[in-house]
């Protein structure tokens, strides 16, 4: 090793990622590889003095959608906000490539439904300059980022590009539409992709109200684009489904991974009309893996919950007849127009309004919203709820939750837990997350801008698993290595997730007796000035992409280390580094 680096960590406790107790150390970063980890006297070009705080490998968010953010934007918030270094792009399914520009106005409406990305933001925002899968990674090889981000094929543009309107339209696929399909996905994992997603999701439908392409597409179309991976001999499979046929569902799992070889995650959740579904999931996920198939559960430590508010996507008056005129208003005009004594007794007289979306079902029952704090709680008692403080107040709970609506000029922010929070506990997340066959993901990073903000679960299992010791937490060892080592080896990216020699230096330094999250808000810096949910945090010390400092105490130093991460590549680096 030189006798000066370009960069040291000096004295900080060390969870490595490989899941063990923390210890005291030193990390030596030079040519953004880490040379040495230990005790040492070498010098740095820069040194960080890290006493008393946790040093862990960068967090590696393998479920995101910054497919379009990435073609405009070099920041990719609210991720690089909790410690993540490298993400991956093109889950659920739903993407931008392959694309012909004939398909490329469904292919908005169906992310815009999917994921709440607004259709003016991608009609602003995307350069479209590639058709094919390859052409588009090509694009985003010429781009810098804050941290690092790699791709995956989505099901629903490969459908549509070769099949057009049959598979727009759901029809089956002909055996030549699935070797052509099957063809694609080996030249995609060629070029660089890390896999193949789908969804089989009645709930993902575009803007227009037509499901996914691929929601019902047979199991001979899933196992055959498979094979293009195994063609590849790489590559991963991201499913999600709403598992409504359990046995049915997990029959398609075991014949994609049993034909391919190739591993497969799926989404995982508790819902409450099916509150022990998952459980069922997890027991067929066991056996499969003791058949010699290797599946795993996607899963969070937190209640998956909705986000509403005036500013937002829906609040509880979105569904009533008389909002709709108001709903594109300026929000400073919409809360003089709410402050009407006759606006407000149309919408009181008419809640919930009529909708066969599950988000108004949600809004509807006010005994589960919640008002979200500047300190976000988001395990909230029932009591705590907005019907029973309308009740404790002698209140209407539609009056309360009116009322509430109009606060802080209309920015106030409800809370609906709407998965993993059955009987209000989260106990059946803490058993997801111990199971041996689950890997931390469902972050969303990207998507669901005015609805959902779970891209600060990284923060959330330091601050809520990670620091609780024996009192209903995780060793903070285990939950580094849930966000670090474990989440990178499940997309094949072998060069991070920990602090080796030889590894990446991608790296952060936490500050964890001041690990916190702040409320999420909406910010406005999207292409055509689009709004979309942001959330801070408190406590990262250091943020470190290939050894260059990327945040400090989270704010951004201005520099972008970040690439495109190709999986032939990554193959490469890891090799070279001799590791």
């Amino acid at each position: 090793m030189a006798e000066i680096v370009d960069l040291v960590i000096r004295g900080g406790l060390i969870a490595d990622g490989n899941g063990g107790t923390p210890y005291r150390g030193d990390v030596f970063v030079d040519g953004g590889i880490i040379v040495a980890v230990g005790d040492g006297c070498h010098a740095g070009r820069e040194e960080i003095d890290a006493a008393g705080k946790l040093v862990t490998p960068g967090f590696v968010d393998i479920h995101t959608h910054y497919d379009g953010h990435a073609t405009w934007t070099s920041r990719l918030n609210p991720s690089s906000s909790h410690g993540v270094t490298t993400v991956v792009l093109g889950n659920c399914g739903v993407g931008f490539a392959p694309c012909r520009p004939d398909d490329r106005e469904r292919l908005v409406k169906l992310m815009e439904g999917v994921e709440d990305i607004p259709k003016v933001v991608l009609d602003d925002g995307l350069p479209w300059t590639w058709e094919t899968f390859p052409q588009y990674l090509d694009h985003l090889a010429g781009r810098h980022f804050d941290m690092d981000i790699a791709t995956q094929l989505p099901h629903a543009p490969l459908r549509v590009y070769v099949m057009g309107e049959r598979g727009a339209n759901r029809e089956p696929a002909t055996a030549e539409d699935i070797a052509r399909m099957r063809i694609i996905a080996q030249e995609a994992i060629a070029a660089g992709a890390l896999g193949f997603s789908t969804s089989r999701s009645l709930n993902h439908r575009a803007s227009d109200g037509d499901p996914t392409p691929s929601v019902t597409a047979a199991a001979d179309e899933l196992a055959g684009i498979a094979m293009g991976l195994s063609d590849a001999e790489a590559g991963v499979v991201q499913l999600i489904s709403d598992f409504d046929d359990v046995d049915g569902e997990f029959d398609v799992v075991r014949r994609i991974v049993g034909e391919s070889g190739r591993p497969l995650s799926l989404s995982l959740m508790q819902f409450p009309h099916a509150p022990t579904r998952w459980r069922e999931i997890l027991d067929r996920i066991e056996q499969a893996n003791k058949d010699g198939l290797s599946v795993r559960a996607q899963v969070c430590g937190r209640p998956v919950g909705v986000l509403a508010g005036l500013e937002l996507s829906f609040n509880p008056f979105s569904f009533c007849a008389s909002y709709a005129p108001l709903a594109k208003l300026a929000l400073a005009e919409r809360v003089e127009r709410l402050c009407d004594p006759a606006t407000r007794a149309a919408l009181l007289a008419e809640f919930p309004g009529t909708s066969v979306r599950a988000i108004s079902r949600s809004l509807s029952d006010l005994d589960r919203v919640f008002v979200m704090d500047s300190v976000p709680d988001y395990e909230p008692a029932a009591e705590a709820s907005i019907g029973a403080q309308a009740r404790a107040l002698g209140k209407d709970p539609r009056d309360h939750a009116y009322d509430l609506m109009l606060e802080d000029g209309g920015k106030l922010v409800f809370y609906i837990p709407a998965a993993n929070y059955v009987g209000g506990s989260i106990a059946a997340a803490e058993e997801m997350l111990r199971h041996p066959q689950t890997i931390y993901g469902l972050g969303d990073g990207g998507a669901h801008c005015g609805i959902v903000c779970d891209a600060s679960l990284p923060t959330y299992m330091l601050s809520r698993w990670a620091t609780r010791g024996g009192d209903g937490g995780l060793p903070v060892g285990e939950v580094v290595r849930g966000l670090t080592r474990d989440t990178a080896a499940m997309v094949g990216l072998d060069d991070r997730g920990r602090v080796a020699p030889g590894y990446r230096a991608d790296l952060n330094v936490i500050d964890m007796d001041r690990i916190a999250l702040h409320r999420p808000a909406i910010v406005y810096d999207l292409p055509s000035g689009g709004g979309r949910l942001n959330q801070k945090s408190t406590g990262y010390v250091a943020t470190v992409v290939a050894g260059q400092v990327t945040y400090r105490d989270g704010e951004p130093t201005g520099v972008l280390p970040g690439r495109l991460v190709r999986r032939a590549r990554s193959a490469q680096n890891r090799d070279c580094a001799g590791t």
